[in-house]
C-alpha cells in the first residue's frame, strides 16, 4: 500500500470527513489528546467512519509525512447509500439483485467476488463500514476493473440493511453451510439479496437469525467447504439460471 493512499495529519483527516471524501478507514495513534483530536473522532464517529487505534510504530513507514498520528485511508471509488440504490432497483421493470458481504476480510476474495457480481448483473454490493477488506490496487487488479462499474453501498450496521431490504419487500438468503436445504432448490425468480460471510467464521449467528431463508451447495467430494469468491459465484449464477 503507498503513502498516496493516504491523507495525513489531524486537520486534514477531519476536512476529509466533514467534505464527505470516501474514506475506508482512519488510523489514529494511541494515546493521543487534546481538543482537535476529539474533534476528529467525534466526526468519525457521526459519519460511521471506521477507526482502528495503533501504536505510535505503526507510522514510521509514513515519517516523510507530517502525520500528526492520524492517517485516513481513501477510497478510489465512491460509495452509494444504501437506502436510495435499494429504492431505485425495486423501481427497475426487472427483479431486483442485490449482494451483502460479511465482513470479507481478504482484499483478493473481495475483488473477485466484484467481478462475479458484476458479470451476474448484481445491482449493488452491500458491506459494512468496518471489519471489511480495504479497497485497494490489490482488489482493484482481481476485480479486473469491476470495481469501478460495480456500485457499492456501506452501512454502519449489516441488520440496518437486512431489515430495509426485508421491509421493501427483498427475500434475503444466507449462504451458509448449515442450512438445511440446497440453493438449487430455493426459488430466485424474485427480488434477492444474497448474504456471503468471512473466510473464517462465515456469517455472523445474529445475522442468520434475521433472514429468510439459508442456503447451502452441495458439497460430494472430500473437502467440506469452498473459497467464498467461488461459492460466492455459485450462487449468484444460480439466481441468474433461474431467471433467463
Amino acid at each position: 500500500m503507498t503513502s498516496d493512499e493516504y491523507i495525513f495529519g489531524l486537520r486534514a483527516v477531519l476536512e476529509a470527513c466533514e467534505t464527505d471524501t470516501p474514506i475506508q478507514k482512519v488510523f489514529l495513534q494511541k494515546g493521543l489528546k487534546g481538543n482537535l483530536f476529539q474533534t476528529v473522532e467525534t466526526a468519525l464517529r457521526q459519519k460511521g467512519i471506521a477507526i482502528s487505534y495503533v501504536p505510535e510504530e505503526r507510522f514510521r513507514r509514513f515519517k516523510s509525512q507530517n502525520h500528526q498520528g492520524a492517517a485516513a485511508l481513501i477510497s478510489p471509488v465512491d460509495y452509494v447509500d444504501y437506502i436510495e440504490k435499494i429504492d431505485t432497483c425495486l423501481q427497475q421493470p426487472k427483479k431486483a439483485f442485490f449482494l451483502i458481504l460479511d465482513h470479507i476480510t481478504d482484499v483478493r476474495n473481495f475483488g473477485a467476488i466484484l467481478r462475479t457480481a458484476n458479470s451476474a448483473g448484481v445491482d449493488a454490493v452491500i458491506i459494512p463500514s468496518s471489519g471489511m477488506a480495504p479497497i485497494t490496487s490489490e482488489s482493484i487488479k482481481s476485480s479486473s476493473g469491476a470495481l469501478f462499474s460495480t456500485s457499492i453501498c456501506r452501512s454502519t450496521h449489516i441488520k440496518d440493511v437486512i431489515y430495509y431490504l426485508q421491509g421493501s419487500g427483498v427475500k434475503v438468503i444466507a449462504a451458509t453451510e448449515k442450512a438445511e436445504q440446497n440453493i438449487y432448490d430455493e426459488p430466485l425468480d424474485e427480488h434477492i439479496a444474497i448474504v456471503m460471510g468471512s473466510e473464517d467464521k462465515g456469517i455472523h449467528p445474529s445475522i442468520l437469525k434475521l433472514v429468510d431463508a439459508q442456503a447451502k451447495l452441495p458439497m460430494l467430494g472430500k473437502v467440506d467447504s469452498l473459497n467464498v469468491s467461488v461459492a460466492c459465484g455459485l450462487f449468484l449464477y444460480e439466481v441468474v439460471r433461474q431467471r433467463l
